[in-house]
């Protein structure tokens, strides 16, 4: 899956005919945005995770002392 020089100078060639030169640093402004949200939410969810984790320990804990 490499792309050489002419399968991206064709890719590039594409995007401005069918966006046009002065739309494309709003695609790549918009599209840099989606990133860093995407990367915000998945990193809030990565740490809800571990919180729960680091949690769950000590619920278990506290069972297994009032079982006996």
């Amino acid at each position: 899956m490499n792309l050489g020089g002419t399968e991206v100078f064709v890719i590039l060639f594409i995007v401005i005919l069918l966006f046009g030169a002065k739309k494309i640093p709003e695609l790549a402004r918009g599209l840099g945005k989606g990133i860093r949200e995407f990367k915000d939410a998945s990193s809030g969810i990565k740490s809800e995770i571990e919180n729960s984790m680091n949690e769950r320990p000590a619920d278990s804990k506290e069972k297994t002392g009032a079982e006996k």
